[in-house]
């Protein structure tokens, strides 16, 4: 190569390092500020070994709710879900680990690893026999858990989950924030910045056909989920979820307590068609509930019908128990 090509390669080398080095200080300034800035809602507990933030409102039998893949707990509160809930139900929301205030330790999570951890929580709140809410990517721990004993949770609503394994686009996107080298460099230079960047458009995605509620854009802290640590999270959750699919269902017929699944008719995330009436048919005890002209968000959509499929899923759960209502 001539001289001057050297020294414009050389100049482009270490134009390139410097501009890493930047963006990394400027995403530790931005991580060490939107850290301080956050307030918990609920309390922050160590259980097992692992901190922990919990949000616990209401009082009398239990339902426990499992946000999606880069969301936090401010997502159910938000959408006024919790509110409603509350006026019947002891309702314990978690940040799940590796999001929000929750820490994830391990570096090879799974669904049926965070259905461990989450069962411990549980127990620790002393806690018997609740029902689970869980939406998108939580679906997937919400029915490990329900394997795990047959006696943890008493039944399920799963909302726009994913449970079968198919191509996704956001896998291959999400591999080199998941690899071991390459993501971690991604994660402390380029990659939150670019997260804050597209991150009204992909909330938009999330809502689509409707509107970003304002109650949301108020709650939800991008700061917070565009962090190093919550990036992880999500490319990992993302990455694994085919695979984790592809394990569940070959066991979805021994699931025997009463599921609700509610999904929206336009969810441009996850395919409807494909992933909740799919499972419905699978399901030995399964109700399905479409939301025409709602997308992948549907406990914003109509959070009075998550909470009144929670009063129709106790009477099925008590039926199945024998008891006369």
């Amino acid at each position: 190569m001539p001289r001057d090509g050297n020294r414009a390669l050389t100049t482009v080398v270490k134009g390139g390092v410097v501009a890493l080095l930047a963006s990394a200080a400027v995403v530790q300034y931005l991580r060490v500020r939107d850290e301080a800035r956050h307030i918990p809602i609920g309390q922050i507990k160590t259980i097992n070994g692992r901190r922990v933030h919990i949000v616990d409102r209401g009082s009398g039998p239990c339902v426990v709710l499992l946000h999606g893949n880069g969301s936090m707990v401010e997502d159910y509160i938000s959408s006024g879900l919790v509110d409603h809930l509350a006026k019947k139900y002891r309702v314990i929301l978690i940040d799940r680990p590796g999001f929000g205030l929750s820490e994830r330790q391990e570096d090879d999570w799974s669904p049926e690893l965070e259905a461990e951890v989450v069962q411990g929580i549980i127990d620790a709140l002393s806690v018997t026999k609740p029902i689970l809410i869980a939406h998108s990517w939580g679906t997937l721990v919400a029915l490990n858990l329900a394997l795990r004993r047959s006696n943890a949770v008493s039944g399920l609503i799963l909302m726009s989950g994913y449970y079968f394994p198919s191509v996704r686009m956001d896998v291959a996107m999400q591999m080199p924030a998941s690899a071991p080298f390459v993501g971690n460099l991604l994660r402390h230079t380029i990659w939150p910045l670019v997260g804050r960047m597209t991150a009204q458009a992909a909330i938009a995605k999330m809502f689509a056909p409707q509107p970003i509620p304002p109650a949301f854009t108020r709650s939800y802290d991008v700061g917070m989920a565009t962090r190093p640590s919550q990036l992880k999270s999500v490319a990992d959750d993302t990455v694994g979820m085919p695979d984790a699919a592809r394990r569940l269902a070959e066991k979805y017929r021994l699931i025997d307590i009463p599921v609700t699944l509610i999904a929206g008719a336009d969810d441009g995330i996850v395919s409807t068609a494909f992933q909740s009436e799919k499972l419905s048919d699978a399901l030995k005890d399964a109700q399905l509930v479409r939301m025409t002209g709602v997308g992948h968000m549907v406990h914003h959509a109509d959070s009075a019908l998550i909470a009144k499929s929670v009063d129709d899923l106790t009477i099925r759960i008590d039926n199945k128990r024998g008891v006369a209502k």
